[in-house]
C-alpha cells in the first residue's frame, strides 16, 4: 500500500469523525416535503438468519429515537422498505436464503412495530437489493410529488442503503429535479466477515468498518447530505 493510500485513510477517518450532528428542525425545517425511508430493519438482517448482524441490531435504538423524533417534528411520511423474497428467489444465488415471505425474518423489528404510530407507516416488500426497482416505491413518489427531502435509514451501508441514496440522486438529476437526500451514519451500518471466517466458510471477506465509511464518502460525492446524527 502506498502512502497515498495510507493518507488518504488517514483523511477518511477524520472526515467520518468530523461529521456534523444536526436537529430536525434545522435539517428539515419542512416536514411536509419530507420523507423517512427505512430500508430491510427487519429481524432477518437484525436477530435472525445468516444475514442477522449484531452491528446492523445495534442501529436499531437510534432509528427507532429518530422515528419518534421524525413524527413529532411533523414528518409522517415514514416508509418501511424490506426483503420479502420467495423460496425460490434467484437472489440467493448471490446470497443465502433469507427474509422468505411468511417468516418471521421478513417481519419488522418489534422495536418499530411497537411505536404508536406504527400502524401509520407505510411498508413495501422488495426483491431487490435496490428499493428503487420496486414498483410500489414508483407509485409512492408518483403520489407525493411534493416530498423534496428523504431521510434515509437502515442497512446495509454499502449495499441497499446505498443504492437507495443513489436511485434518489441520480433520479432527481436526470430529471432536473431539486431533491435532497440525507443519510445520518448512526442510523445506517453493514456487516462484518473477517478474513479468516470468510476462508472457512468460502465467503469473500468483508471491513464493515472500511466499507462503511467508503460509502459514506461515496453517497457524499455524489451530492447526499451525510450527517453524523439527527437529534
Amino acid at each position: 500500500m502506498t502512502s497515498y493510500h495510507h493518507q488518504f485513510l488517514e483523511y477518511l477517518d477524520q472526515w467520518i469523525n468530523d461529521l456534523p450532528a444536526r436537529s430536525l428542525p434545522d435539517l428539515c425545517p419542512q416536514p411536509q416535503k419530507t420523507a423517512l425511508f427505512s430500508v430491510d430493519v427487519t429481524n432477518g438482517f437484525c436477530t435472525q438468519g445468516p444475514l442477522s448482524s449484531p452491528r446492523v441490531q445495534k442501529i436499531v435504538a437510534p432509528i427507532t429515537k429518530l422515528m419518534t423524533g421524525a413524527w413529532h417534528h411533523g414528518i409522517k411520511d415514514i416508509v418501511l422498505t424490506q426483503d420479502t423474497h420467495e423460496p425460490d428467489a434467484v437472489e440467493f444465488g448471490s446470497y443465502p436464503p433469507h427474509c422468505i415471505r411468511g417468516t418471521t425474518e421478513a417481519e419488522t423489528v418489534p422495536e418499530i412495530k411497537s411505536l404508536p404510530f406504527y400502524p401509520q407507516m407505510i411498508t413495501q416488500e422488495k426483491n431487490s437489493i435496490n428499493p428503487g426497482m420496486n414498483a410500489a416505491f414508483a407509485e409512492w413518489m408518483t403520489a407525493h410529488p411534493d416530498v423534496d427531502t428523504f431521510i434515509v435509514v437502515g442497512d446495509c451501508t454499502d449495499l441497499c442503503i446505498y443504492q437507495l441514496a443513489m436511485h434518489l440522486r441520480v433520479d432527481a438529476n436526470d430529471r432536473q429535479m431539486q431533491r435532497r437526500v440525507i443519510v445520518p451514519a448512526d442510523c445506517v451500518d453493514t456487516y462484518d466477515m473477517q478474513v479468516g471466517t470468510a476462508a472457512e466458510i468460502g465467503a469473500m471477506p468483508h471491513d464493515a468498518d472500511l466499507m462503511h465509511a467508503i460509502f459514506l464518502y461515496h453517497m457524499a460525492l455524489n451530492g447526499m447530505e451525510i450527517v453524523k446524527s439527527i437529534n
